[in-house]
């Protein structure tokens, strides 16, 4: 990978890849999830301490029958044992499901593959009646061999006692000098156990990552994947092959997106709602009929129906929106309730506030929130219009059916129904001249 950060750590969907490997674990209802780590020591563990697994640290990086060896102490002995990869991501619980159903007291079951060009995995060798009799790794195969194009994902399920019994009889006599777990095969053949073969709906499930070119395809074929689902769903993407889900995004009817918006986190869209083009939109609710114009950034707010935001707006944390909203281009709110029908149109900044229904805030208004030390707040009543370029220092309280005049510093609350402003007397200045640059 070319890289600092251990392989298992990059991202597929702002997931890491061995994350995405865990969470398929669980969907399967496995009793324990280990996780084998060596590579990176303990970064790996550090960064997904969240995660309800087993961690077992492989000292020695000797293989891959030695990593699974590992694991095993504490697994009981009539448990059957699945054998994942923390580099391939993006196998489906369903095919997992289908493999683990082949395998039994007295039988195993082995992932397995059809690649065009098999070049580097290891090949599935049958005997005469078809079934599976080992598998021989590309640097240890025959020319003939190699001619095979099904391949080991390296992905199996077995009986936990047997495994054991054929990991502690595993030899490294191979051109890697390591004990691989795909010797297991020839060995359970022996013991006249079926080794039944599944294979994947796709090969890119069982794809691995060895570079940041595999990793970015992988990338777009789980993007496509996500999108392909929506759009069966009755989501409309203006051009899927530009549309990114980096976590989890439930859609209404007729919801619509345009190219290269960006979805992170949990996110939830009403019924008849349109997403313009170059948006991100994190931790979400949106409501019915809701409009988001181009370039507009939305994290952790929420939006209620029939608004329009942006284009080039921001809704940091906790800024919500009644609904009937219209947040214009350079607004930014962080923080702060906007009551039902109010607007703020052009170039403001509202932070820690609540506002009522059917507020007007001109052009180039703030609230000044920040004293260099603590925020505070600002309340605004219903039916209240600022004029534009005026500076709310909070804490202060603007009473219903206020007017602020434009260009008005309020430092002190406002009683209802008044007109409020401050301004200096204009000047005008006869005769006056502009300085300008002497000759040199």
């Amino acid at each position: 990978m070319r890289s600092a950060m251990p392989k298992v750590l990059h991202r597929v969907a702002d997931k890491p890849l061995v994350e995405h490997v865990i969470h398929t674990a669980h969907a399967l209802g496995a009793k324990e999830v280990y996780v084998v780590y060596g590579h990176g020591g303990e970064a790996v563990p550090e960064a997904l301490s969240h995660l309800d697994v087993k961690w077992v640290l492989q000292e020695k990086q000797l293989g891959t029958g030695h990593a699974v060896e590992q694991a095993l102490g504490d697994i009981p002995g009539n448990h059957l044992v699945l054998v994942l990869y923390g580099d391939v991501p993006l196998t489906r619980a369903e095919t997992l499901a289908d493999l683990v159903r082949l395998a039994g007291d007295e039988s195993m079951g082995l992932l397995t593959v059809a690649l065009d060009d098999p070049t580097g995995y290891g090949r599935i060798i049958r005997n005469q009646a078809g079934k599976v009799s080992q598998i021989v790794e590309h640097k240890d195969a025959s020319d003939e061999q190699k001619l095979i194009n099904e391949v080991n994902t390296g992905i199996l399920v077995a009986p936990c006692q047997k495994l054991k019994a054929w990991l502690g009889k595993l030899e490294n006599d191979n051109s890697q000098g390591e004990f691989y777990l795909t010797d297991t095969i020839e060995m359970a053949v022996k013991q006249g156990l079926a080794v039944n073969t599944a294979s994947p709906s796709r090969p890119q499930e069982v794809l691995g990552v060895n570079n940041k070119k595999q990793l970015a395809e992988l990338e777009r074929f789980y993007q496509r994947q996500a999108a392909d689902k929506l759009m069966e769903a009755g989501v409309t993407l203006r051009d899927p092959c530009r549309f990114d889900l980096r976590g989890e995004l439930s859609c209404g009817q007729d919801v619509s997106i345009d190219v290269n918006v960006v979805i992170e986190g949990r996110v939830s869209l009403g019924d008849n709602v349109e997403i313009a083009s170059n948006c991100v939109i994190k931790n979400a609710t949106i409501g019915d009929g809701v409009k988001v114009l181009p370039n507009t950034v939305i994290e952790d707010a929420t939006i209620g129906a029939d608004s329009k935001v942006g284009p080039f707006a921001r809704l940091r944390p906790g800024a919500e929106l009644v609904g009937d909203n219209h947040i214009g281009n350079f607004v930014e709110i962080k923080k702060a309730k906007v009551g039902r029908g109010s607007k703020v149109n052009h170039l403001s900044y509202v932070g820690d506030a609540e506002i009522g229904s059917t507020v007007n805030i001109g052009a180039g208004t703030i609230t000044c929130n920040y004293d260099g030390a603590n925020k505070h707040l600002t309340r605004i009543g219903d039916d209240v219009f600022v004029g534009s370029c005026s500076q709310l220092v909070a804490p202060v309280n603007i009473e219903k059916g206020v007017t602020i005049g434009a260009g008005s510093t309020i430092t002190k609350d406002v009683p209802s129904g008044v007109l409020a402003l401050t301004r200096a007397k204009q000047i005008v200045i006869e005769g006056w001249k502009r300085p300008q640059k002497k000759n040199k």
